[in-house]
């Protein structure tokens, strides 16, 4: 019952949430720009649209993505997490 008012309220508070599915690499939900600014397309590990305005994806190696590059591309909100997991805003 608990988990039912939970999962409730947060989609009361956040509605533009999507269903958890991982998208292989290979269809991309990402611009060829911010793909680049990524490290590549062999960077991305997974890509997964968390919301309609974000996107969730895994890299192999953080280092190589450019921050700057991404916001050239039209991406303005970066947040780089521990494990290569990065969340990208790409709408408002």
């Amino acid at each position: 019952m608990f988990e039912k008012l939970q999962r409730a309220f947060w989609k009361a508070l956040t509605p533009d949430l999507i269903a958890e599915t991982a998208t292989a690499p290979t269809q991309s939900l990402l611009s060829v720009e911010v793909l680049n600014a990524l490290g590549g397309a062999d960077n991305l590990k997974s890509q997964q649209r968390v919301a309609l305005t974000r996107v969730r994806v895994q890299l192999q190696d953080v280092a190589k993505v450019d921050t700057t590059a991404l916001k050239a591309a039209g991406v303005p909100g970066v947040m780089v997490l521990t494990g290569g997991v990065v969340h990208l805003l790409t709408g408002l």
